[in-house]
């Protein structure tokens, strides 16, 4: 079969599409047909032995599929070869097939596309876990997502708005701004690009101050930090819920009095440890989303399909922060 592999450290241009064996279904788990695959920005860092997770070389980046289940191993329950489906790869989706664990394998529903599929598990998997598990949202929260028109910024808003929030969405054009209040924000906040003076910083914290409102934000959801974390947590309520995404502008630095000021929480997001460690959480959480999805409250919103053979470019598009909603890598009919 094919597959875009990472042979060496490096940039999407350091991927090969090599010819490799078929995976075989071990106890607990299915092999996938790939049809679609999604690029999320962690995609971007491992490749550049960047991301938290470091998977032996050779190995294919992809960190969600959709496609037809090909053949189920033993142990497997609920699960039988032809149902479509949707799984969180980790890493290895831009394979024509791929062996999944069957924990993290959710049948879809016929009426879905395999790219609108495979663009949910990871980004709206990641903001609803972050928004129920870590932020503990409420009806009439206000919520201040930086990073508002990518795949997880995006997400966070239409979640944000179906649990009751407010939501203000931070981007860095008024286009992002546009796409954001297409998905539901109520009020947007179009930031410069860093590195920010002291001053700069200072009149960032001052326009999300004034789009949060007085009382501040009660949860700030950070997929973006470097230089915007700290202007963020300036405006924050007092015992609100700083949740720390990603970090696709440079690892932030926070002044820990502002925590002790404001009585706030700083939590960290991570899906994969979260999903392995629960993953019956986890699946009661794909399960929700597919329902908001039925009622219309949610849709991923998939901005560009790019060929297999062009993989590689829509990985490069993501790492130059271009891209709005989700990019997904369409691997076969």
């Amino acid at each position: 079969m094919k597959a875009l592999m990472s042979t060496k450290v490096g940039g999407p241009d350091s991927l090969e599409m090599l010819e490799v064996d078929n995976p075989v279904a071990g106890e607990g788990q299915v092999v996938i047909d790939v049809k679609a695959c999604a690029i999320n920005y962690p995609d971007v860092l491992i490749i550049q032995d960047l991301y938290q997770f470091k998977p032996p070389r050779p190995f294919a980046p992809g960190s969600e599929v959709s496609g037809v289940i090909a053949e189920v191993g033993k142990g497997v329950t609920g699960l039988k070869v032809g149902d479509r489906v949707a799984s969180a790869t980790g890493h290895g989706g831009l394979v024509e097939k791929v062996a999944a664990d069957y924990n993290s394998v959710f049948k879809i529903p016929d009426s879905v596309s395999f790219e609108d599929a495979s663009a949910l598990l990871m980004t709206y998997g990641t903001s609803i876990h972050a928004l129920v598990d870590r932020g503990h949202i409420k009806e009439g929260d206000t919520l201040l997502v930086l990073g508002a028109s990518g795949g997880v910024g995006i997400a966070a808003v239409e979640l944000g708005k179906a649990f009751g929030a407010r939501v203000v969405a931070a981007v860095s054009s008024e286009e992002k701004a546009e796409f954001a209040k297409a998905a539901g924000a109520d009020e947007t906040v179009v930031y410069g690009r860093a590195p920010f003076d002291k001053d700069e910083s200072k009149a960032l914290a001052a326009q999300f101050k004034a789009a949060v409102g007085p009382d501040g934000a009660d949860i700030i959801y950070d997929a973006v930090g470097g230089d915007y974390s700290e202007p963020a947590v300036r405006s924050i309520a007092w015992e609100g819920r700083f949740l720390v995404v990603g970090f696709p502008a440079g690892i932030a630095k926070l002044p820990l009095n502002l925590t002790l000021l404001k009585s706030c929480d700083v939590c960290g997001v991570f899906l994969g440890a979260y999903a392995a460690r629960d993953p019956a959480g986890n699946r009661s959480h794909v399960n929700r989303l597919f329902k908001l999805w039925g009622q219309g409250m949610i849709k991923p919103r998939v901005s560009e399909v790019f060929d297999f053979a062009d993989a590689g470019k829509a990985i490069q598009k993501m790492a130059d922060r271009g891209a709005m909603g989700k990019l997904v890598v369409k691997v076969a009919d």
